[in-house]
């Protein structure tokens, strides 16, 4: 038995949905005395790295927060790299998504990017449309308050031509209008590099999730750190605003 199985078979409930913020590359390749696109680089590593898990772990969906809305205020040069890298990456790693039933999906403002790479990602998400494995989502230029203020216009625009009326706007039809509307909310959140903020990552989506933050800087972020987060996630009691006595007669 590998050490992952062995890891595996103290977790006795698998989240079935995790996100996680990818923070410290920029650190990490300080400390090396090295340019913050080395950083990346080895965070795209590090990225290929926690995907091969999951899908050994039979996960059903994971989402990687790579580029938020607020990050196109950061240098021009440190952008400009990191959309090469994405470029870079996408043609280098579909074939191991296919390989591995991987349905991959960019989300976020697409038309903000690069056209190349747009067209670059839409491609993938088109080649892998019919995977059945691990759901990967990738948010990149991606912001949940963005998100949820466009959803709120499309339901105005619905209400005002009539194909809605108010008495029908609740909880489920708000989240049919976002963009992770064709997966399950978020159970585990994961946070790399010491911050202790969501920083505009699916925000609707983590009302009850789990949420982790690790001092590790995302490309020494490793094999044996994940196990025990997902381990400490199954020894978590998810009441969802009931108590512990609702839970057990659910169980019972």
């Amino acid at each position: 038995m590998t050490d992952q199985n062995k890891d595996l078979t103290a977790i006795s409930i698998l989240p079935k949905h995790i996100g996680i913020i990818m923070d410290g590359n920029g650190r990490w390749a300080k400390l090396r005395g090295k340019r913050r696109i080395f950083g990346h680089e080895a965070g795209v590593i590090k990225a290929k790295e926690v995907v091969e898990q999951c899908v050994k772990m039979k996960l059903e969906v994971l989402t990687l927060y790579a580029f938020s809305s607020e990050n196109w205020s950061r240098p021009r040069k440190e952008i400009n790299g990191l959309m090469k890298l994405f470029e870079r990456t996408i043609g280098k790693y579909t074939s191991l998504l296919i390989d591995n039933d991987v349905c991959f999906k960019p989300v976020g403002n697409l038309d903000m990017l690069p056209e190349v790479l747009k067209r670059k990602l839409e491609q993938m998400e088109a080649i892998t449309s019919e995977n059945s494995g691990l759901r990967l989502n990738l948010a990149i230029a991606y912001g949940a308050r963005q998100d949820i203020v466009g959803a709120v216009k499309t339901i105005i625009d619905k209400l005002e031509k009539g194909e809605l009326s108010k008495e029908e706007i609740n909880e489920d039809l708000v989240s049919d209008h976002l963009s992770f509307n064709d997966v399950s909310d978020l159970d585990l959140i994961i946070r790399t590099s010491g911050e202790t903020r969501l920083s505009n990552f699916m925000l609707w989506e983590s009302a009850y999730s789990e949420i982790y933050f690790t001092e590790t800087l995302w490309p020494s972020f490793e094999e044996q750190e994940f196990m025990e987060i997902l381990q400490n996630y199954s020894k978590s009691e998810r009441r969802f605003g009931s108590i512990k006595d609702q839970i057990d007669l659910k169980k019972a």
